[in-house]
């Protein structure tokens, strides 16, 4: 039976409800101070009381707002921008560091740059914490060679920082930078082997030699270390999935939306696990709460449009893969599907011009086994139109792949006998139409007048 470490429900905390009360108090009183009003607050937040944590906590960072806790747990409570814009903060430059970082929780990737681009020009050019906010605003963003060199500066300015490597590491593991990543562990491990950051590092480059027991163990003490630890609970759902062990991932990527409802890669998690497991209408709740999450992550929307496919939504379908397209296709798939999703409807005129866009876009990076299938389709879709120079040109380009090889030297031939075709054919009406020019007009009514089809075409 796999081992999860699972936090205590704090709801049922006697001693926490007990203080919440005696807090409460003081707070009517007025006898707590800004450090006093964050501690009410988290207890608040532990309740699940949100809406009094809130508004305890913005009073927290009017007293005492250079204490960045405060700001740290009241960014935990904004959901959306709507409520952000409400909040009533103190006119402190803290509030600036506390906009950056709470348009970093929503994703608002840009407007957190524009913050935090402003801040390093007005003398806090050597902040490693805003270095370390930049490189993960760009990894957000899906901008990842700016990140890892983002993040290889801040360990320039700071080699014994510990914070956010979890996040460089994942970075790392997605380039596959295998000697940098077991570097990047080695130091973790001498600078302080016990920090969560440490074992998440170790647990990616396990990770990445497909030692995912080992992975698991080192997630697992992470969260040891700390039950609320975010990246643990996520990255420990993804090594479950890899052993294929459903149960265990599915009760991981709950546990890290418990920690945090605005991680999109566990909500994505869990609609990857009930897809595999087949529950569809489960899979698209999921997708559907990762999609919001991360409304232009054309992923989220891929995923989307195939679970309406499976469901036979296809309109629905095709407006996940539209839009997709629409927002920057990152994985370029995008095209692909509306191509197949297109053949699928026998609507193949559609299908045609969603490949030929697949391929004019996609084809210095592009699976090789899609991009030739697409190649196949598009010569074959232009034979049986009698389109021979649109054929040839895509019948070519099935030789450059083992896949498609043999096929485009079949279409090669029968393009081949097409144009033959087409040439007699043009041979033909040439010769018939010198004939109409030379012979000498007949009677009317004579059995010689009867016009072919060809011929009646030029006598308008």
């Amino acid at each position: 039976m796999t081992d999860i470490t699972t936090p205590p429900d704090p709801t049922q905390n006697a001693s926490l409800r007990e203080l919440g009360s005696e807090l409460m108090r003081d707070h009517l009183a007025r006898k707590l101070d800004g450090y006093a009003l964050y501690l009410y607050g988290v207890v608040l937040k532990r309740l699940e009381l949100l809406g009094e944590a809130a508004e305890v906590l913005v009073e927290a960072a009017h007293k005492e707002p250079m204490h960045w806790g405060s700001w740290l747990e009241l960014a935990t409570l904004i959901t959306d921008r709507t409520k952000l814009n409400s909040l009533v903060l103190p006119d402190h430059w803290m509030k600036h560091f506390f906009l950056g970082h709470a348009f970093l929780e929503q994703q608002l990737n840009d407007d957190a740059l524009d913050i935090y681009f402003a801040l390093q020009q007005q003398g806090f050019e050597k902040s490693t914490y805003l270095i370390a906010q930049t490189a993960i605003a760009f990894h957000n963003r899906r901008d990842v060679d700016t990140a890892i060199t983002t993040f290889r500066r801040l360990q320039k300015c700071d080699p014994f920082r510990l914070d956010n490597l979890d996040t460089y590491s994942n970075l790392l593991y997605v380039r596959e930078l295998r000697v940098e990543l077991a570097r990047l562990a080695h130091e973790a491990c001498e600078i302080d082997k016990y920090r969560v950051e440490t074992c998440c590092v170790v647990g990616n480059y396990y990770s990445l030699r497909s030692e995912h027991q080992k992975a698991v163990l080192y997630f697992q003490r992470a969260l040891k270390l700390n039950p609320q630890y975010l990246s643990a609970w996520t990255l420990m759902g993804h090594e479950f999935m890899e052993m294929k062990n459903t149960n265990a991932a599915i009760q991981s990527y709950r546990q890290a939306i418990e920690v945090n409802r605005r991680d999109y890669r566990a909500w994505y998690g869990l609609g990857q696990t009930y897809e595999i497991l087949k529950m569809f209408f489960y899979c698209l709740y999921y997708y559907k709460q990762a999609q919001q999450l991360r409304p232009n992550d054309s992923r989220m929307l891929i995923a989307l449009g195939e679970t309406y496919e499976k469901l036979d939504k296809i309109q629905d379908a095709l407006k996940c893969y539209y839009k997709a397209r629409s927002v920057g296709d990152i994985e370029g798939t995008a095209l692909l599907r509306l191509a197949k999703l297109y053949d699928k409807l026998n609507e193949f005129s559609h299908a045609a011009a969603a490949f030929t866009e697949y391929v004019t876009n996609n084809e210095p990076h592009a699976d090789k086994n899609e991009i030739s299938q697409a190649y196949k389709y598009l010569a074959n879709f232009f034979v049986k139109r009698n389109q021979v120079d649109e054929a040839y040109q895509y019948a070519q380009k099935c030789l450059e792949f083992e896949e498609t090889k043999e096929e485009g030297k079949a279409l090669l031939k029968a393009i081949a006998q097409k144009r033959s075709q087409q040439e007699e054919g043009e041979m033909q009406v040439e010769d018939s139409v010198s004939v109409i020019r030379v012979r000498p007009r007949l009677a009317e009514g004579t059995p010689n007048n009867q016009f072919t089809p060809m011929n009646l075409s030029f006598t308008t």
